[in-house]
């Protein structure tokens, strides 16, 4: 580099959809070595603002991002597309343009500031970054078929057209600007997944299967992701369309193995005394999520437990290697939506 970039240089990262959360999180790592500044944007996604890291690395925005990608690939084969820009609508539509462009400069499309006018103005206004289908249809009806006939219309007219904040913020972008910033963020902080039952039940033994088929996920998705849950919180809804919620910290201080998520839900399910309730679904959360490598292992004199934890870890390759719940519990409610 020859000098160094004043406009803002963010970086846009699109993994594969069906990604696995530990790829994924491996992905960000890599990004963070790059730049600390770094938001993800689960399930696939990330954005990298790297302006102050260029001068570092002694690259240009595009030579970064291929450094960025060459690295993740190299490292997990996991084939990224990345867009560079000064903004962060620019930067994802680049991103997303990148797919048709891979062959040309291996998946990184790079908008240089002085180019954004003349890269955004000639797609069509379904590029638009941010642009919903009914906004895209109002628009076109009237003609603005193009990104470049949109940043030419009256704000006025735009927000006629589509409504106050959406129109100006719609205009804004297909002018090249946002003024989204990027806030340095770590994979999210809670994580929860639920069941709606096909019948309203009475049943408990069933309500404790779908309970631990709602912690065999959750630890799953924990151990893929590296984290680990200090707290959990059950909600369960009820046939009239109520809902209770009951929260609680885990013994141990923090944990992902399936067993100690399973023995607190079962506790939280029991502390609700649901005897003559109608329950339409469960739903439980991990709250408080910690990186899992701060975590101290308790040492067990339980040989079962110790047991669980070592075919917990051959399941979890099972699962890596043959797709989620190939293997899991005999007791895990499957029929729940």
């Amino acid at each position: 580099m020859t000098e160094l970039h004043r406009s803002p240089v963010l970086l846009h990262v699109r993994c594969p959809r069906r990604i696995d959360p530990a790829a994924y999180r491996q992905v960000v790592e890599r990004a963070q070595d790059v730049t600390p500044q770094v938001q993800v944007l689960p399930p696939a996604a990330l954005i990298a603002d790297v302006t102050g890291s260029l001068r570092y690395h002694r690259r240009g925005p595009a030579d970064l991002a291929r450094m960025l990608r060459t690295r993740v690939l190299a490292h997990s084969g996991i084939p990224l597309l990345i867009g560079v820009g000064p903004s962060w609508s620019v930067a994802a539509m680049a991103s997303r343009a990148a797919a048709t462009d891979a062959a040309e400069d291996g998946g990184v499309l790079a908008v240089e500031p002085q180019n954004v006018t003349a890269w955004l103005h000639p797609q069509p206004v379904r590029a638009l970054d941010g642009i919903g289908p009914a906004q895209e249809r109002t628009l076109t009806s009237y003609g603005v078929h193009t990104i470049g006939l949109l940043a030419h219309l009256p704000e006025a007219t735009v927000q006629q057209l589509i409504g106050g904040r959406a129109g100006r913020l719609l205009r804004e972008r297909a002018r090249g600007l946002d003024h989204r910033t990027v806030v340095a963020t770590d994979l999210p902080r809670s994580t929860s997944t639920q069941r709606r039952l096909p019948a309203d039940t009475l049943a408990p033994e069933l309500l404790r299967s779908v309970a631990l088929s709602l912690a065999v996920e959750l630890g799953e998705r924990l151990r893929g992701r590296r984290q680990a849950a200090r707290a959990l919180t059950l909600t369960v809804g009820f046939a009239g369309g109520s809902q209770i919620e009951r929260s609680r910290r885990l013994s141990l201080g923090a944990s992902a193995h399936t067993d100690d998520l399973r023995d607190l839900a079962y506790d939280l399910l029991a502390s609700l005394g649901l005897q003559r309730a109608r329950v339409r679904g469960l739903t439980l959360r991990c709250d408080d999520l910690v990186d899992a490598a701060t975590v101290a292992e308790q040492l067990s004199f339980e040989p079962e437990r110790a047991h669980r934890l070592t075919a917990e870890k051959a399941v979890d390759r099972l699962n890596q290697r043959f797709g989620p719940r190939t293997a899991e519990p005999a007791a895990t409610y499957r029929h729940a939506g």
